[in-house]
């Protein structure tokens, strides 16, 4: 990207225009189809590109002021902001609102759940693969998408009872470096087929198909990944391996997969051993290794050699001594925690009642980091250093044709 890239470059790298039109499209023929069934809306207008984008500044705007409701805007509150409301009206903002659809149809072959917002993960997920090169090193998980703590500590109980609980869990691939997300993957709590939670009772099933949905993409690229105990399991970690795929991953005996795993490694000795000390087993490149720090800690790895020494440093009790795999374990999990304690609080606080929107504005606010996370490795940080929230202001200002989009000296 040039120098003179401004916000809505970056994240028009991930949602360009053409995906932006289609959303224009299928808005008009859902509210056509809507008014044919319902009767006509005589203050409808069909939306235009610049609307759109309008639109989307509104609700991105959200994840900055971390209002509840997106129409504080227009209110003479606390959050209302005058120059962003003198864009669109109130009225005009809540047609949209009401109309708004990324898919408007169901075609007649789609039977997955979220088919109102596919087409749209799909189109990120291809612009997030040829965007950015990831590191060897990549974690699996699930980020952190928690309410605003702010807003959870200030709302009624009522108000909590009201708000329904997610039907989809949102998992992905991160580089674990950058923070970058690579890929996501959104599972419906509620659903039949083969895989809704009906079929996959158990919860490793369910986490190892997870698992192989985000590395699809990753075989024969010697990549590590790296698992919490949920997903680490022998025959997972074997399948991956065939692939080219290497990993580390923590095991509990309680929420882990254990099959194929020696007994011996998995129950803790009578007397525990001194902090650092460890026992190895191996069987071809995979070993487990059980290694003592206050707690019994077991670790699945092929990508690491259990001989070579790695050291975990804590500030009061100083160097602490432990297998490689268990050091870079702990470097890549923290960075992770830090990625979430400084990202998660800019996700889109609008909470629409749809499941399909629920996972847009997700989408779309993961979009918003990655593309701030490219805007930190470019050139553009050097001429004018944004923080993400600076970022995202400018975002908004753009979105709503509100600045010129090259940033000032």
């Amino acid at each position: 990207m040039p120098p003179s890239a401004s916000a809505v470059d970056f994240f028009q790298l991930f949602v360009p225009d053409n995906v932006l039109k289609n959303m224009v499209v299928q808005t008009n023929m859902y509210a056509k189809k809507f008014q044919e069934r319902f009767g006509s809306d005589g203050a409808w207008v069909e939306v235009t590109l610049t609307e759109m984008k309008a639109f989307l500044g509104y609700m991105i705007s959200t994840s900055i002021s971390h209002c509840e409701s997106v129409l504080s805007i227009w209110s003479g509150g606390f959050y209302s902001n005058r120059s962003l409301a003198l864009v669109m009206s109130q009225a005009r903002f809540e047609k949209i609102l009401k109309y708004f659809h990324v898919v408007a149809f169901r075609s007649s072959q789609t039977t997955h759940g979220l088919y109102k917002v596919q087409p749209f993960l799909d189109s990120l997920q291809n612009s997030f693969d040829s965007a950015f090169r990831p590191s060897q090193t990549q974690v699996l998980h699930e980020p952190l998408i928690d309410e605003d703590p702010v807003f959870i500590a200030t709302c009624t109980e009522r108000e909590l009872r009201k708000r329904k609980k997610r039907k989809f869990s949102l998992w992905v691939r991160q580089c674990s470096s950058t923070g970058f997300i690579i890929q996501i993957y959104v599972h419906l709590k509620e659903g039949g087929g083969p895989d809704g939670l009906d079929a996959l009772k158990n919860k490793p099933q369910l986490h190892s198909m997870v698992a192989r949905s985000l590395c699809r993409n990753a075989a024969g690229k010697n990549y590590i990944i790296f698992t919490g105990p949920s997903i680490t399991s022998l025959t997972l970690f074997e399948e991956f391996e065939k692939q080219g795929i290497y990993c580390c991953g923590l095991l509990s005996v309680r929420k882990s997969d254990c099959t194929g795993l020696p007994l011996s490694m998995l129950t803790n000795p009578a007397t525990p051993p001194a902090r650092g000390q460890y026992q190895i087993k191996m069987k071809g490149n995979m070993s487990l290794i059980c290694w003592y720090n206050k707690g019994h800690f077991r670790f699945l790895t092929n990508a690491y050699s259990p001989v070579q020494q790695g050291v975990i440093i804590k500030r009061k009790s100083g160097e602490i001594p432990c297998p490689l795999a268990v050091e870079a374990f702990a470097a890549h999990l923290s960075y992770i925690c830090r990625y979430d304690d400084k990202y998660s609080k800019y996700f889109i606080s609008h909470k629409p009642n749809k499941t399909w929107q629920q996972v847009f504005w997700f989408a779309i606010s993961i979009a918003i980091n990655n593309a701030y996370i490219l805007y930190k490795m470019s050139d553009a940080y050097h001429v004018k250093r944004y923080s993400r929230a600076q970022f995202g202001e400018r975002l908004v200002r753009e979105l709503l044709g509100l600045e010129d989009a090259s940033p000032t000296h």
